[in-house]
């Protein structure tokens, strides 16, 4: 189960197996039937503080989705019979709440600072450790740099240092305590199984680096210079009070998560970045549930004459030439459509053909570097569970990534979400 601000957007997102219930913090209501067989929470909900500059309505925004959105949670479980209650609350935090600390090593049992970010951090923790109040266990876990392919901090630096662009921050000198995000993953379904597990928790490798060896590493991996430093000066400018994301020192150690027995799975950081960096593609995932068998959903994604009814009408997409008889492995196809004005012409092949099951269709001619989309078809419920899987690459490597793959990025998710709209109404299946 699921609570979301946005809930088309999580729709989309999560697995369809997912219930997701929407929920407003600000209004400080929740529908209790959302707990019903719930044992663990986990609350990662709260505005994102490194999109734009703080200015005071943005920093009290900041605080109030962390502060509010916690203590709804909390108070809606407390409305419930104790016997209902889920027994454990585990809640995001960041290791923001040291504040800028220098060399400092810092564990758990370390004060917190007094800048902005230490304030909310404190807060939000205050909030969460009100689940005691209400019989749960309660975790909170002070999150550092977390590493991922897509979006974040490495989602940021990646275009600018494949095209040897990167540099240090400032002096280079600050710590950076960061992890892997399969490794937070873990961690959170550690705080959940963890019965002796309570209390703040660091979230973050076992070995922080400064920024310049961070720089060097991630330089290495890559294989491109990093001759390029932003001065600290320059940053601040820009940046305002927000620059303490980049210049402020934090050297983290998770002295809990090592007391308690879990294990890194990514401790190094080179390990970690060559993991991460070195498939330059990325990737996107649908599922979407038809009340239909995959014998009847199958031949309708099998017939490329099908593809306009489920293509959104700004790409003005029109099949040139399909085979009437059906497809197999081999078959090629061929599209035209516009995007954003400008014509393009589209060839894609199927190069696996397993009905009812799956097919795997790859581009050979069309504005993408690479493009190879799975469809699989899973029978689920009397229905069939429809799964989408695209791995792409632009074209122009690094640079065509930094100029336009954030619009790439949005023009899909409206492409999939007409299409999701689409099939449901087509094969009549309720939306919820």
């Amino acid at each position: 189960m699921a609570l979301s601000r946005n809930l088309d957007e999580a729709l989309l997102t999560l697995p369809i197996k997912c219930t997701v219930h929407e929920w407003n913090p600000e209004a400080g209501h929740l529908d209790g039937r959302a707990w019903e067989g719930v044992s663990s929470v986990i609350h990662l909900a709260g505005e994102n503080v490194g999109t734009a500059r703080w200015s005071r309505r943005r920093k009290d925004s900041i605080l109030r989705s962390r502060a509010l959105g916690t203590r709804t949670l909390v108070e809606s479980i407390g409305l419930l019979p104790p016997e209902k209650r889920p027994r454990t609350f585990v809640s995001a935090s960041a290791i923001g709440f040291y504040g800028d600390r220098g060399d400092e090593p810092l564990e758990e049992t370390a004060e917190h600072g007094d800048d902005f970010l230490a304030d909310v951090c404190r807060v939000w923790e205050h909030e969460a450790r009100r689940a005691e109040n209400h019989g749960m266990r309660w975790v909170s876990l002070r999150t550092g740099i977390v590493l991922a392919r897509e979006g974040g901090a490495l989602g940021k630096m990646l275009p600018l240092f494949r095209l040897g662009l990167g540099g240090r921050l400032g002096s280079g000198d600050q710590w950076m305590s960061w992890i892997h995000i399969e490794d937070l993953v873990s961690l959170y379904v550690f705080a959940i199984e963890k019965d002796e597990l309570e209390g703040p928790v660091n979230a973050v490798s076992p070995n922080p680096v400064t920024n310049k060896e961070f720089t060097r590493t991630l330089a290495r991996v890559l294989r491109r210079p990093a001759l390029f430093p932003a001065p600290a000066a320059a940053l601040k400018m820009m940046l305002g009070e927000m620059s303490i994301l980049l210049l402020g020192s934090q050297r983290v150690v998770p002295v809990a998560a090592d007391d308690a027995g879990f294990r890194f799975d990514y401790e190094e950081l080179e390990l970690a970045l060559r993991n991460l960096c070195l498939d330059p593609a990325r990737e996107m995932r649908q599922e979407l549930w038809l009340d239909a068998p995959p014998a009847e959903v199958f031949p309708f994604f099998a017939d490329a004459h099908n593809l306009p009814d489920i293509t959104p009408q700004f790409l003005n997409f029109r099949v040139v030439r399909a085979p009437d008889d059906g497809m197999t492995e081999g078959t090629t196809i061929d599209y035209r459509l516009s995007l954003h004005r400008l014509p393009m012409r589209w060839r894609s092949r199927i190069d696996v053909w397993d009905p009812p099951r799956t097919f795997v269709d790859t581009q050979v001619r069309g504005p993408y570097k690479s493009w190879r989309h799975t469809h699989e078809f899973e029978p689920l419920d009397g229905g069939t569970l429809v799964r989408d899987i695209v791995r792409y690459e632009l074209p122009f490597g690094a640079l065509g990534q930094w100029v336009a793959g954030d619009r790439v990025e949005r023009d899909l998710a409206l492409i999939f979400a007409y299409r999701r709209t689409r099939l449901l109404e087509l094969f009549d299946t309720a939306a919820d």
